[in-house]
Order: C-alpha cells, then sequence, then structure tokens
C-alpha cells in the first residue's frame, strides 16, 4: 500500500536523510549558538531539507535555534517536524543538566499527553520556532522505555487525548502527517492497531545490531500505508565510528555490555574488509528498509553532518550484506526490499 500523505511523499532523494535536533539541545554537552547555526547551515548547504525536533531536546533550545535558521527560508522547501506529550514550565533555577541536557533553556518539562496538552503544546512550538506552521507531528515516547510500568495508562492517555488532538489537526489542515516516536517496536504495533498513523519514528530497533522490527513492524506498516522515520540507527554510538568500536562504547544509552561489543566489532570487521565504513553500512542499512520514509541523525558540528552525508552516499558492494548474512549477523529471512 502507498503512503497515505504527500508529506511523507516529498522525503525523497535528498530529503530521505534528516538532521535529528537532539544535539542542538546541548544532549550530553553544550553547543554555542554559533555551532549549532553551522551544523544547521551546513546540513542545508548539502542539501539536508527534512528537520528533526522536540520540546524536550535542550527545554526548547533546540527548536528555538533551528527555528532561526528555518523562518527565514522558503516554507516549502523543508519539512520539519516536532513532537507532543511534554509541555514546557517557566524554571528561574534551572540544574545545570537535566534529562541528559546540559544549559538548556530556563524551563521544566512535564509529560502531558492530554488532548489540552496537545493543542497547547503544538502553539508552544510553533512559537518558538517562529513558523507558521509543522508538516508532522509524533506523540514523544510512550513506550516503557521511558514509563516502565506506568506505559500502558500513559499509553491509554495518549490515544484518548493527544491522538485525538493530532487526528483533529490534521484534518483541519494544522498538521500534514502525525505518527509517534519511541523507542520499542512494539509500541508502533499498538499504535497502528488503534489510531490512524501515517508515519512511526522508532529509534534503535531497525539497525546492524537490532533489527527486532523488522519481523512484525516492517510488514504491518506495509499492510496499513504508514511509514517508518528511522533514528537512532548508530544505537547510541556504538556505530557511528569508522575506526573501530570502542571499550566504552555506549548502546541504547548505556554502556554496551560484552555481548553487543563483541557483535558490533565482528561487523565492523567484515564492513573493514570491503573497505566499508561501519557508519556508511549502518546508515545505508536504515536507509534501505522498504518501509522507511527518512533516516534522521543527530549532529553537533558541520563536520559531522558532513561526514553523515559522506557515509549516505558513499559506494557499498552488496557481497557486504551477503557476508553479514553468512556469518549470522544479519537475519536472512528480512522481507524482500529492506536490503540495499
Amino acid at each position: 500500500m502507498p503512503p497515505k500523505n504527500s508529506v511523507l511523499d516529498r522525503l525523497q532523494g535528498p530529503l530521505r536523510l534528516g538532521l535529528g535536533g537532539a544535539p542542538l539541545g546541548n544532549l550530553y554537552a553544550p553547543l554555542s549558538d554559533d555551532a549549532a547555526l553551522q551544523t544547521i547551515e551546513e546540513a542545508w548547504r548539502l542539501g539536508v531539507r527534512y528537520f528533526d525536533t522536540a520540546p524536550l531536546y535542550g527545554h526548547g533550545q533546540s527548536e528555538v535555534r533551528l527555528g532561526r535558521f528555518l523562518q527565514v527560508q522558503p516554507r516549502d522547501s523543508f519539512v520539519l517536524s516536532t513532537k507532543v506529550g511534554r509541555l514546557l514550565s517557566p524554571d528561574p533555577d534551572p540544574p545545570a543538566e537535566r534529562d541528559g541536557y546540559v544549559q538548556g533553556l530556563p524551563f521544566a518539562p512535564r509529560f502531558d499527553y492530554s488532548f489540552d496538552g496537545a493543542l497547547r503544546s503544538i502553539d508552544e512550538s510553533l512559537q518558538r520556532l517562529g513558523i507558521d506552521r509543522i508538516d508532522i507531528a509524533f506523540i514523544h515516547d510512550i513506550d516503557r522505555h521511558t514509563h516502565g510500568d506506568a506505559q500502558p495508562a500513559r499509553f491509554r492517555e495518549a490515544m484518548d487525548g493527544a491522538y485525538r488532538a493530532l487526528h483533529r489537526l490534521r484534518g483541519e489542515g494544522v498538521l500534514g502527517a502525525i505518527g509517534i516516536g519511541v523507542n520499542e517496536w512494539q509500541a508502533c504495533c499498538d499504535a497502528l492497531r488503534e489510531g490512524d498513523f501515517d508515519c512511526l519514528m522508532l529509534a534503535g530497533r531497525y539497525t546492524l545490531l537490532d533489527t527486532s522490527a523488522a519481523a512484525e513492524l516492517v510488514p504491518m506498516c506495509s499492510a496499513k500505508g504508514a511509514r517508518l522515520v528511522l533514528a537512532g540507527v548508530f544505537n547510541s554510538g556504538i556505530l557511528a565510528s569508522a575506526n573501530g568500536v570502542a571499550a566504552d562504547a555506549r548502546f541504547d544509552y548505556r554502556p554496551a555490555d560484552r555481548q553487543v561489543r563483541d557483535k558490533a566489532a565482528h561487523i565492523a570487521r567484515i564492513c573493514n574488509e570491503f573497505g566499508v565504513a561501519l557508519p556508511a553500512a549502518a546508515l545505508q542499512f536504515a536507509l534501505a528498509c522498504r518501509s522507511a520514509a527518512a533516516v534522521v541523525v543527530g549532529a553537533r558540528s558541520a563536520a559531522e553532518i558532513a561526514q553523515n552525508v559522506a557515509h549516505r552516499d558513499a559506494p557499498i558492494p552488496a557481497a557486504l550484506w551477503e557476508a553479514l548474512v553468512v556469518e549470522g549477523l544479519l537475519p536472512a529471512g528480512l522481507p524482500p526490499g529492506s536490503w540495499p
């Protein structure tokens, strides 16, 4: 079934690689306004035209920084997504670090998946961005990774509240497409069973190290006419280095265990045998997913986004993918069309 939405039809060619806005919100380390602007400018110069952000990222800072650049560009020349599910309240004395974001704006986030909360979130994001419309709105973090045992209640709150709000705004033409943004493919399947979603942003579950989304979610997307926006394709950094897998590499936001490090190192060795950089293989593997509308990668410098664009365009022989299957590093039964 083809995509249901013209916004997703626009994610072709260069737009299939998007710039993720979490690093622009000072994720893990501070970033100056100038460095953030240079990163965005370089992405634009290299043809990147899809930008993703969220209120959580720097507690509004990512949206503000992206908006300063995008608000002076022709509005139909780019695709912009942000998220609902957290509202920001003024905090005159914020901690130096909160939620992994360092020296963010003086606001504190709180979860709110209600109907009114989603409407307010969209309005406030538009104000921070200084832009007249948002193309894609995702309901953010309605998974067990975020909420633990409270996840079923939070999911129900989101479907009864935020989903209805976004569905209405899409019907009114305020939003072009709606989806959810999570770290678990199971939540994506649950959302597709209950709602009419155009797309799903999934982090870390369709990668060279973790193909767990392939068996159930990818076929469901095809059946429902929904598309994936894949994020976290470097699995928190373990697949991001062309120089091999470091002993302190992180996977799924925490230090990688020995088994994961060994598998990543094995993949890296095979990539090296074919003269392919590990992050190039990781990025192109995700881009080749048959349900992927786009892949979003974060960057905190002009050099990083330039390197990601180079990885996207690097030649990769088909024999590499075959070797990874032979070595048992990729499943042989991935759906046709999922590989490069």
